[in-house]
Order: structure tokens, then C-alpha cells, then sequence
């Protein structure tokens, strides 16, 4: 009798029926992409605050070959864009929510262009979790009533924690894509019914600037540190800020930059805040030195101009992050998001499909580089992070915390390679220089309030400002990861600050 074969796969979501989806492609003989995807589909779903089917994906994806490929599925600005009536109707920035803010919705593309490096399930397959979910309901999870209670939309009604929320419109979309397949959101009936349902809001968007609509696969951006290959996503994205801040912990000689150090390493973060606000855009319309951006001047004292932002109120929400490796070599880190809580707050009723408002992140001045034009995307900070060791995969790390992303996922890495758990990685306290919660400035550090007392004295001695959150705060960020050991071992967490969980699942046949 021959010897049974056994396969291992993890994943770790911000919300457990994500992971059990997850779960379950593993046991049906899915990839990590297979369960990435499914999850991600569910989490439109369930975390509607956070992501939707109306929003951007950036994933990377690695293959039992041992290529990482990162897969750019940010969504672009339309070609009828008007940069000076936008001047004239907004002034000196775009406004926060709107359906001025509403770029090309990427995400749906993305999971296609994910499929493509080792999917064994079919499409229909992968999002039928999601369209159960809608037509059925789901509890209303913890963060989502939060966000509810928080917001001045009424997009779901008023449910509280606990309540079912049902999105029928929303489930006929998803057995629609199961039916049709992805192309029909950029080219079929459903992009028809997008682009009239945007243009009846007042935007400029048009069918052809769906339809023309790909993902870009690039090299991943990287560097060596502690042992291992830190990899993330190049520009359009603020992914160089971690490679940074790691080659800065090297360089200067930081040692205990989780502590005593901390301030140091705030101040690298701070000053890599303010050349993402001058330098950031999309690589295809300006010329960025990403070499020049890692491994350029640290600026421990030197300030730029961070976008002239002073105290203002953080919108909330943000980014689903999702973890999935398995051992037979595949490994997903993805980041999918609506940006702001419930995007650009609105909803097409008669497809339940929110939109995101990744546009607000354009300038309007015309010196930037990353000033709004036709085709273009938007800066952009979604940042999947995965490390190599040898070619091996050693750690996939996902996580949502808006402009706060490359800090949370700094620090989270920094525990791992020091010899933490994935649980323990994603659980310790955590800081954040920037805006990051309601009226910080640019010198405020957000400071979850276990932190070591050390930790506070290093930030003032740096001059930053410390304020203080309560311990596990979700404005510090729902981190997920999945680590594997030298000897192969898969182990994974997801984020207490999140309604999350994590699972390592195996199947043997035979």
C-alpha cells in the first residue's frame, strides 16, 4: 500500500470565517494562493469597513521555483480626469470620501493575476464562501460595530455587534463573477452597471478605463537583513520606508531599536514619512531612485516638508492583511483595502459593491510628483512583506495600519527575527510616528500603553511626542503572519487587535 501523502497549509485573517474559508481550501487540496484568494473574497464580506470588492490588491506571491513576483493591482485615475476643475472645486486637496476619490477598483484583477502562479480551484470555486456569506448574513463582527457607531454613514443601517448582516444585491455580484468570471467587473455587464452607477454620482470614470484596466507583475524590492531576504513591493507603494529603516537599525548602529532605541528608530520613520509625502507617485509618471530611497541619507536630524498636514482628524478603517503559506513552496502575502473606513462611502444598490477612495491619496499641486493625471495611481500604502532564507520562505507578514504599515511591519519583523513566536510577534505593544490617530501631527508618536517605560523616555529624547493608547489598540494596526522554521515547520498568528484567527491545517491522502 503505498504511503500516505500529506500536505501542511497555514493562514492567518483578520476575521475567522476568512481563515476557516481558508481553512477549508487547504483540506479540498488548494495552494496558499487558493486559500489568499478565498479569504480575501470573504473579507469584502465580513469587513466591509476595511475592504471591498470595489478596491485595490497588492499581493506577493512566491512559488515552489522560488521566484517571488509581487503582483500591483492599484487602480488608476480616469482619462477624462480634470486636474484643474478638480482646483476649482476642492481647492488645495482632494477631499477624504466623494466620488471624486473613486480610482479603477483593482482587486478583482488582482485575484485573477494571483491565480495564475499555482491556483488548483476553480474561480467559481474560490468565491463561493463569499456569495454564501452575503446571501446568508454574517454576525456583525466587533470592529465593523465599532466602525458603524464611529462613522456618519449609513450605508448597512445601524447594526450593532452581534447582529446578522445580510447584502443580497452584493451576493447576486459574487454569482455573477462565479459565473461569468473576473472580466465581467472591467468588461462585461457589471462594468457597464459600475461605470453608469459611478457616472450618475458625478465621476469622470468611463467604461474603456476599465476595460483597459491590468495589473502590473513586478520585481519585488529588497533587502538583506539579519540572516534573511526582506522582500515588499516597490513604488507606487511606500514599501522601501521598512527596507529603510532596516538598512538604518544596520548602519547606525541601532541596538536595541525595540526600546532604548526606540526613538531612533522614530526618527528614521519620521523623516521616511516626509519623503514619502514629496516623493511618492507612480513610477510609470516620475522618475524615483528606489536604490537612492533605501540607501540614500538617513536624515536622523534633517526634516523635509510632510505635506504641510498639521493635527487632523485620521479617518479609521483602512486594510485587510492576509497570510497564507503551505509546503509545497507557495506563499501569499496580501494586502486589500477600501482605504479610509468604508472608502468613499458609497454603495452601488444593485450590486452591493462599495467603493474604495484610493484617489484622495492624489495631490493637486502641480510641483508633485504625485499630483492627480488620466491613467495614473495614486501613492499608495499597501505593502505585502515576505523574507527568503537560502530561497526558503521564512516569514509572511501582512497587515493593515494605513501610512503606520512599514512601522508595524518593522517592528513585528524585528521581534521574529529576534526569536518571537508568531503569536508573540504580532501581540507585543507597538509605536507609530505619524498621523495615525485623530489630531496627531507629523511629531506625534502613537504609543500603545504596555510599552516599557524606557520606550517613552528614548521617543521625547528624540524629540517626538509621545501619546498614549490603550494596550492592543486597533489604531496600532491588525497584523497577520505566517513563520516556517528551518526545519519546514508552518506556524501562524492573527492579530488580537483584530476579530481574526489563524490556522495551520494538513491533509494526507492515501
Amino acid at each position: 500500500m503505498a504511503a500516505a501523502r500529506c500536505l501542511t497549509g497555514a493562514i492567518a485573517t483578520p476575521h475567522a470565517l476568512a481563515t476557516e474559508a481558508g481553512a477549508d481550501v487547504y483540506r479540498r487540496g488548494g495552494t496558499a494562493i487558493d486559500a489568499a484568494i478565498v479569504a480575501a473574497a470573504v473579507l469584502t464580506v465580513v469587513y466591509p469597513h476595511n475592504v471591498a470588492l470595489g478596491g485595490d490588491l497588492v499581493a506577493l506571491v512566491r512559488t515552489p521555483d522560488g521566484a517571488v513576483q509581487c503582483v500591483n493591482a492599484s487602480g488608476w485615475a480616469g482619462i477624462e480626469v480634470d486636474v484643474d476643475d478638480l482646483r476649482t472645486r476642492h481647492g488645495r486637496r482632494l477631499p477624504a470620501r466623494g466620488v471624486d476619490t473613486v480610482t479603477v477598483p483593482g482587486g478583482i484583477r488582482g485575484w485573477e493575476v494571483l491565480r495564475s502562479f499555482g491556483s488548483r480551484l476553480s474561480w467559481a470555486h474560490l468565491l463561493e464562501p463569499a456569495e454564501l456569506a452575503a446571501k446568508m448574513g454574517v454576525p456583525v463582527a466587533r470592529s465593523l460595530a465599532a466602525h458603524i457607531a464611529d462613522e456618519s454613514l449609513d450605508l448597512f443601517g445601524v447594526p450593532r455587534e452581534g447582529d446578522t448582516l445580510s447584502q443580497p444585491a452584493l451576493s447576486d455580484t459574487f454569482a455573477t463573477l462565479r459565473a461569468s468570471g473576473p472580466g465581467d467587473f472591467y468588461e462585461g455587464r457589471l462594468a457597464a452597471r459600475t461605470v453608469d452607477y459611478l457616472r450618475s454620482q458625478g465621476s469622470v470614470l468611463v467604461a474603456d478605463d476599465f476595460a483597459a484596466f491590468q495589473p502590473e507583475t513586478t520585481v519585488p524590492i529588497s533587502l538583506d537583513f539579519g540572516g534573511v531576504t526582506v522582500l515588499t513591493s516597490p513604488p507606487n507603494t511606500h514599501g522601501f520606508l521598512l527596507l529603510r529603516a532596516l538598512r538604518a537599525i544596520e548602519s547606525l548602529g541601532i541596538t536595541s531599536p525595540l526600546e532604548d532605541d526606540m526613538g531612533r528608530l522614530m526618527r528614521i520613520f519620521h523623516h521616511g514619512n516626509a519623503l514619502r509625502a514629496d516623493l511618492l507617485a507612480d513610477p510609470r509618471y516620475s522618475d524615483i531612485d528606489v536604490l537612492a530611497l533605501v540607501h540614500g541619507g538617513l536624515g536622523e536630524v534633517a526634516e523635509l516638508d510632510a505635506g504641510g498636514l498639521g493635527s487632523v482628524k485620521v479617518p479609521r478603517g483602512d486594510t485587510v492583511g492576509v497570510a497564507a503559506a503551505d509546503d509545497e513552496g507557495y506563499a501569499v502575502s496580501l494586502i486589500q483595502s477600501v482605504y479610509h473606513a468604508f472608502g468613499s462611502g458609497l454603495v452601488d444598490p444593485a450590486t452591493g459593491v462599495l467603493f474604495h477612495n484610493r484617489g484622495t491619496s492624489f495631490s493637486l499641486d502641480p510641483k508633485s510628483p504625485n499630483v492627480i493625471a488620466a491613467r495614473k495611481r495614486p501613492a499608495h500604502t499597501l505593502m505585502p512583506v515576505m523574507t527568503t532564507s537560502a530561497g526558503a520562505v521564512r516569514q509572511v507578514l501582512a497587515t493593515m495600519g494605513g501610512q503606520g504599515q512599514p512601522q508595524i511591519l518593522c517592528q513585528v519583523l524585528l521581534r521574529a527575527l529576534g526569536g518571537a513566536s508568531a503569536e508573540a510577534a504580532v501581540s507585543a505593544p507597538r509605536v507609530v510616528v505619524g498621523l495615525q490617530t485623530d489630531f496627531a501631527t507629523v511629531d506625534s508618536v502613537t504609543c500603545e500603553s504596555d510599552l516599557p517605560p524606557t520606550v517613552e523616555s528614548s521617543i521625547r529624547a528624540a524629540d517626538l511626542s509621545p501619546t498614549s493608547v490603550p494596550s492592543q489598540s486597533e489604531a496600532l494596526g491588525h497584523t497577520n503572519v505566517v513563520f516556517v522554521d528551518s526545519a519546514g515547520k508552518l506556524s501562524a498568528a492573527a492579530d488580537p487587535r483584530s476579530d481574526g484567527a489563524a490556522v495551520v491545517v494538513t491533509r494526507c491522502d492515501g
